[in-house]
């Protein structure tokens, strides 16, 4: 197990490294601080703001569950987004439940 965590942690790091090298290519005026590492992992290094705090975790407009992180690296849970697949399904079970009694 810490041999997982350990690859994991640097697995992170590199990522990380990666995304400020991204960065720091660019010239200074193109420099944004959020983006993608290889198209996939999402990143971003900026203040967070309550606007972006609430897009990543509390979004009705929005049906993804994993969203942008609002600081760091990797993915967010859309809470409402999850609550709503999690309601569905529950519905159905509800359903089903009463369909085989």
């Amino acid at each position: 197990m810490k041999r997982l965590r350990r690859f994991m942690m640097g697995i992170g790091m590199g990522l990380i490294a990666t995304a400020v090298y991204q960065e720091l290519q660019k010239p200074p005026e193109e420099r944004t601080w959020h983006g993608q590492v290889g198209g996939l992992v999402p990143y971003d290094f900026r203040p967070p703001t309550l606007e972006r705090v609430r897009e990543a975790y509390w979004n009705p407009d929005e049906p993804r569950i994993f969203t942008n992180r609002v600081l760091g690296l990797g993915w967010a849970i859309n809470l409402y987004s999850l609550l709503q697949v999690l309601s569905e399904l529950m519905a159905r079970l509800q359903a089903a439940i009463r369909e085989g009694t």
